[in-house]
């Protein structure tokens, strides 16, 4: 999503920071692309232009004129201030001293508030608690149908009263089983629109008044840009809500939702969602984002996908082979797939600091990498452990049964072999040129 933003920020600051000195006309030229690369990315006038002054304010000042790198501390001032535009720290959710705390997601027709009911639910089993989820959907055909369906792929209780139209009847069965069942947290998928609308808000301030949530959580599409800005703002005038869930953050929007937001309403992303897919939220972090954005890398939200990504006791093996300078196909397709959790290799790469840049211009079909996977399942589980095995015949069949070409074949065989170069060197505590090999490693796919 802030590919073009990133780009453009990257080149204006990448110049001030090879300047010794900076003069005010260099700092005005900065500060005019700044605002030029903020305002395509459709962020609120409003926002950029306060924005911009903060910045141009702080540049101006003795921080900056009694700094030795004056560029580098202007760099530094744009990544607080971009941080500071999205909220500072991060927000969390506020739980109740006496179960069930209950969680209301509110938002427009079709900005993945279900899908994002169950995301949350799924987040919020993962952090140990007892989530249920409640249809309070009663307007839209098959919205119950869906969430129970969603709620049983997780694993986690749907309560729905089916033959009524009274969102707050609904509301009121769902927090009564929660309590009866003894859960933790219980959360409300209400009811959208198309657009903001008397009855929609009606109908949520009647149900927020009977079950008093502890949270309200807007669920906003990041795709729709300034009209989410439009929506957050309309909510905030009548129902008071604690924190944003913006969601299709891998879609080709341009930003400006994501950046504005907090400005305009005063209120912080709390969670981010990308696809369609049933994977836990993302708890939002601005200081994070900004540096992602700048070009900086994101190395606390890379450990943490990592370790989620691999079961403890599966790291704990692969890592004691690894250190031996052992390397085979069973541990490349692990190591594999613990990557392939993490996110699309493109925003991987992004995290880490001065990759993502040496890799730019590498085209990576993310559809392709997945014949990786069926051509290690192709071999046999001798093949897999003993790669020297694989020689003409094998690699003949090997490419036949994963539907792919020897040629294919080869260049895995070549990307393991320059694995298990790499984890020897790392064995012996040498340093290897990662950037070199994963550039390498990519060209190759």
């Amino acid at each position: 999503m802030f590919d073009s933003l990133s780009d453009k920020l990257q080149g204006v600051l990448s110049d001030l920071r090879r300047r010794g000195k900076l003069s005010e006309a260099d700092l005005k030229k900065a500060l005019r692309e700044i605002r030029l690369a903020l305002l395509e990315a459709d962020v609120n006038f409003r926002v950029v232009k306060e924005f911009v002054a903060r910045v141009r304010e702080r540049a101006l000042g003795a921080e900056v004129s009694k700094s030795l790198t004056p560029g580098q501390e202007v760099v530094k001032i744009v990544h607080e201030e971009l941080a500071d535009l999205m909220g500072k720290g991060s927000s969390k959710l506020a739980f109740a001293g006496r179960p069930p705390t209950v969680i209301l997601l509110c938002g427009l027709q079709g900005s993945g508030k279900t899908t994002a009911s169950a995301k949350l639910a799924l987040q919020l089993r993962k952090e140990g608690k007892s989530p249920a989820l409640a249809a309070c959907d009663l307007a839209r055909p098959a919205a119950i149908d869906q969430l129970e369906q969603l709620g049983c792929q997780i694993q986690v209780p749907t309560y729905a009263l089916r033959g009524t139209g009274d969102a707050v009847a609904a509301a009121r069965h769902g927090l009564e089983q929660a309590r009866a069942q003894g859960r933790d947290v219980l959360i409300l998928d209400t009811a959208g629109r198309l657009h903001v609308d008397e009855q929609l808000m009606d109908d949520l301030v009647a149900v927020r008044q009977t079950v008093r949530p502890h949270d309200v959580l807007l669920v906003l599409d990041a795709m729709t840009g300034q009209d989410a800005v439009t929506v957050a703002e309309a909510f905030a005038r009548r129902v008071a809500f604690d924190g944003v869930i913006m969601t299709k953050l891998d879609g080709d929007a341009r930003g400006g939702a994501a950046l504005s937001v907090k400005a305009v309403t005063g209120v912080p992303i709390t969670f981010t969602s990308s696809g369609e897919k049933l994977e836990p939220l993302e708890a939002f972090h601005p200081a994070r984002m900004a540096s992602r954005i700048l070009g900086m890398g994101d190395v606390l939200t890379l450990i943490e996908r990592a370790e989620d990504a691999a079961e403890e006791d599966e790291q704990a093996k692969l890592e004691r082979r690894l250190a031996a300078g052992v390397l085979t196909f069973d541990d490349f397709l692990k190591s594999y797939r613990m990557m392939r959790k993490m996110g699309s290799f493109k925003s991987v790469v992004s995290m880490i600091p001065g990759l993502g840049k040496q890799l730019q211009g590498v085209d990576v079909n993310e559809r392709e990498l997945g014949r990786v996977e069926a051509i290690i399942l192709s071999m046999t589980p001798e093949e897999r452990c003993r790669p020297d095995l694989i020689k003409g015949s094998r690699r003949q069949r090997i490419a036949r049964g994963s539907g792919t070409s020897v040629q294919q074949v080869n260049q895995l065989l070549a990307a393991r072999k320059q694995m298990q170069k790499l984890v020897k060197q790392i064995g012996r505590g040498k340093t290897p040129n990662l950037q070199s090999i994963a550039a390498q490693q990519v060209r190759r796919r």
